[in-house]
């Protein structure tokens, strides 16, 4: 059997569409041999290297999404300070997150503290805020990479981690399958990065700058493929949910389940046709 590298895009909720393509590779008895993710889709890969499966994965994701008083209470408690603070500092976002604490109340216990502790090689990309660029995350403690992956400006604190201040890799490197290359035989990339297109009237801040984070992010990832496309590129039926859309996890599977007999048969060709 042909080797299987898998990429995993930034999307918020809609990183929940990745869960089918796991199943599916569950289902066909494929397992990575390297991984890599950006923004909450670094979280999801982060699950998987751990060793969990695609369908103990879509458990978690449907069991804290109808328990919404357990998550405004983990929101709460993820808060980077209290009313105090935003009073000495009007200007900031009282309802700011600590992306670590965050990690802290909403990762699954199977995800390890460290990434020498993974079944499968994992790669998390952050953006390097002051150094301009992509920082790649490959060894040392690993929720702190995942919370520097996800740390959305304007609504999760950066991270400070070896002497550098990182955000949201999406902003640099949205769907990472080019740090796959020369790692497998086949290199499968999931792109979740497109949201609501239909006019939906004046947003408010936060979604406003999710939609710019999107529309950024889907550049970046356009050049990329104009310069060299992933064996397999797989794009799940997302587009209807908004980046916060975290309650709506069991609607987001259903849209993206579809997906997984399109992985079985395009995936199972390309296995056959490379070993040929």
């Amino acid at each position: 059997m042909k080797s299987v590298a898998l990429a995993l895009g930034g999307g918020g909720a809609r990183s929940l569409a990745h869960i089918p393509v796991l199943e599916a590779l569950d289902e066909l008895g494929i397992r990575p041999v390297a991984i890599a993710g950006a923004s909450f889709g670094a979280v999801i890969a982060a699950a998987y290297a751990a060793g969990m499966s695609g369908k103990a994965i879509r458990r978690i994701a449907i069991n804290t999404a109808h328990d919404r008083a357990a998550i405004w209470a983990k929101l709460l408690a993820a808060r980077v300070g209290g009313l105090a603070d935003w009073l000495s500092s009007p200007l900031g976002n009282p309802l700011l997150l600590d992306a670590e604490k965050f990690c802290s109340g909403f990762l699954p216990s199977d995800i390890p503290d460290d990434f020498a502790s993974l079944r499968v090689p994992l790669t998390v990309v952050a953006t390097d805020l002051y150094g301009r660029g992509e920082a790649v995350l490959t060894s040392g403690a690993l929720k702190s990479a995942l919370a520097a992956s996800i740390a959305i400006p304007g609504l999760m604190r950066p991270i400070e981690r070896e002497g550098r201040v990182l955000v949201d890799g999406a902003a640099v490197n949205p769907l990472p399958f080019d740090l796959l290359r020369g790692k497998a035989d086949v290199v499968v990339a999931v792109d979740v990065s497109i949201g609501p297109g239909e006019p939906r009237g004046v947003p408010e801040p936060w979604e406003a700058l999710a939609a710019t984070m999107q529309v950024i992010g889907h550049g970046i990832l356009m050049r990329k493929l104009a310069d060299g496309r992933p064996d397999l590129l797989l794009r799940p039926n997302a587009d209807a949910f908004r980046l916060l859309d975290f309650f709506l996890a069991s609607a987001i599977l259903r849209a993206a389940d579809p997906i997984k007999a399109q992985v079985k048969e395009k995936l199972a060709a390309l296995l056959h046709t490379s070993q040929a």
